[in-house]
């Protein structure tokens, strides 16, 4: 759990800079939030009159038996609360309109942000702890726009509104009542004191169980394969108790808050009964004053309660506010310069020249990897695991900087390039393809509206991916699943052979593509890939040796060094780490064969 101890609330309640931070969302939005505030005034007015109301009734009209004319108090009694409930409606309505604008700006700019974060980011965060802050402290923060600042305000009017009628009622049994004040405050800070601890260890628990929920599901396939239930469920079971422990404390708490304000509610209205009701025997006082004052210290303890669970809801929204904020203001560790360069005329030359590179601190994954790769040009980059393909492949893309040493695409130093601009031309075909839970069409567009429909079925078709896509119910339109799940290995890799030939990149890179499918479909890859690859530079990140014979060039890496470049012919001539790696693959091959 100390992984999610950031997620303490360890701020104030109220933080002045946070709060003009999240209204500049709201400004967009003020003339709902000033008509929300007008209507609540209006609500907390009329909330006033009916116990006033109730008093006239008793002491004018019952009292003094103008039971004739007691329809006219009723009537207004009536148009009161009409008109408190339309007042009501209006601001419930526009105080929500406004909170769901605002948050709705402030989760499209945070997701917009997100999706310039570059991987070292989502190296270090968990995905659970992301969806906490896109989901759940927005949602906070909603609950604080649309239960917080305003209504917390109306509370303390309805607070000042009833005191005043107490007073004006009756001086004395209003100072009785008043004077229950300092107990009732003492109780509110020891609950507030007590409810910020659950509320702060509730949030770190909350967050781990997020987080071990979704990578738990995300790696269901393992988790069966290797039979985890079992030992998975127990270390869900022990976040989730933990998580149920917070929150049954936090009831205690509550359990415990309330009924004493009930209480004091009670004792102040048996204090009010008691001295009003000498009061009204001895005529001093009407009997509709001491009714109307047993039904305004109802009235009296509810904002005090509602301003006790709001101290909760301000709590944890300035804690959603920091880490909201902090997230936005997290810089992209990869930005683009600022006078970017757009290639014009793409060759797809690529030259690496000394680079050094480190994922952390003291600890080199390139040491000086220095190759080239002509415009057109077959390179395949062998060797065994964790001697830095892969890290190769990020770096051309720039999902992550080099340490030292520079990366050069058609010349031009790929820091000055735009990001844009440089991805556009580059297509990575991972062994193991991501797809969205959208539509075939929409997977080898990815939303592309400038490819029209017979673009992407040309695509298709140039792969060898249309056979399949034909077949299926919808065709086109056929919903793939999360990650594709309802597709074939080999399916999949042939959409994104689709989805590269689409976007008409100058380089493609591949890892290996064809080692977890059937003849028949690695028949119609390797059918596509000749295709795809033709004429445009391309770097193939090769496991099985067996399909790389016919590049033009292979880079043999270890331990981060370019150790061996040239043919499949002239490297097998060497009899350096090349020959020694195809002949343990050409060996194992024939004894898988004997077997």
């Amino acid at each position: 759990m100390s992984q999610f101890k950031d997620e303490l609330i360890t701020g104030k309640a109220y933080d002045a800079k946070l709060v003009r931070r999240l209204f500049s969302f709201v400004k967009p939005y003020m003339r709902y939030m000033m008509l929300a505030v007008l209507f609540l005034f209006i609500v907390t007015f009329l909330d006033l009159l009916p116990p006033y109301i109730t008093k006239i009734a008793i002491d004018d009209y019952i009292a003094k038996n103008r039971a004739g004319e007691i329809y006219k108090i009723i009537f207004f009694y009536q148009a009161v609360l009409i008109t408190h409930f339309l007042f009501q409606f209006l601001h419930t309505y526009t105080i929500n309109l406004m909170a769901q604008h605002a948050m709705y700006d402030l989760r499209t700019e945070l997701f917009t942000h997100m999706q310039t974060l570059s991987f070292s980011f989502y190296d270090k965060n968990p995905v659970g702890r992301l969806i906490t802050r896109v989901v759940g402290d927005i949602e906070t923060l909603n609950d604080l726009l649309s239960a917080g600042f305003v209504t917390i305000v109306g509370d303390f009017f309805s607070l000042g509104g009833i005191a005043l009628m107490l007073l004006f009622l009756d001086l004395k049994l209003g100072l009785i009542t008043l004077s229950i004040l300092p107990v009732l405050c003492l109780i509110t800070l020891i609950y507030r004191r007590y409810a910020r601890d659950a509320y702060r260890q509730a949030r770190v628990n909350q967050a781990a169980l997020n987080a071990y929920f979704q990578e738990n599901v995300s790696g269901m396939s393992e988790v069966q394969n290797f039979t985890r239930e079992e030992a998975n469920f127990n270390k869900f079971d022990s976040i989730n108790a933990k998580n149920r422990d917070t929150f049954i404390k936090s009831i205690k708490q509550n359990a415990m808050f309330f009924p004493s304000i009930e209480l004091i509610n009670a004792m102040a209205i048996a204090a009010v009964i008691y001295f009003g009701g000498m009061e009204v025997m001895n005529g001093t006082i009407g009997f509709g004053v001491l009714v109307a004052f047993t039904q305004y210290i109802n009235r009296f303890f509810k904002p005090i309660r509602d301003i006790a669970e709001k101290y909760n809801i301000f709590q944890m929204a300035m804690a959603s506010c920091e880490k909201t904020f902090s997230l936005l203001d997290t810089p992209p560790a990869i930005a683009n310069p600022p006078a970017p360069v757009c290639i014009k005329g793409f060759r797809g030359d690529i030259k690496f020249d000394n680079v050094y590179f480190e994922y952390n601190a003291n600890d080199e994954i390139l040491h000086g990897v220095s190759f080239e790769v002509k415009a057109g040009e077959s390179v395949a980059i062998v060797g065994r695991t964790g001697s830095g393909k892969t890290t190769i492949i990020n770096l051309l893309a720039r999902f992550y900087d080099i340490k030292s040493g520079s990366i050069t695409v058609d010349g031009v130093d790929i820091k000055t390039i735009d990001l844009g601009s440089l991805r556009s031309h580059i297509a990575i075909m991972q062994q193991d393809v991501f797809l969205f839970s959208a539509s075939v069409d929409k997977n080898i567009r990815m939303n592309n509206p400038e490819l029209t429909y017979e673009q992407v079925r040309a695509a298709a078709r140039y792969v060898n991916a249309e056979k399949f896509i034909e077949k299926l119910p919808q065709k086109y339109n056929q919903p793939v699943g999360e990650r594709g799940v309802t597709l074939s290995v080999g399916q999949r890799q042939l959409l994104a052979l689709a989805r590269a030939i689409a976007f008409n990149p100058g380089i493609i890179i591949m890892d290996e593509a064809t080692s977890s499918v059937d003849t028949e479909t690695e028949f119609l890859i390797r059918d596509a890939m000749k295709k795809v690859l033709k004429g445009r530079t391309s770097i193939i990140i090769a496991h099985r040796l067996s399909t790389i014979k016919n590049v033009d060039r292979i880079i043999v890496l270890d331990k981060g060094r370019v150790k061996e470049t040239g043919s499949h012919e002239e490297l097998l001539k060497m009899r350096g780490m090349y020959y020694k790696l195809y002949e343990l693959q050409y060996r194992e091959q024939e004894e898988n064969e004997k077997a």
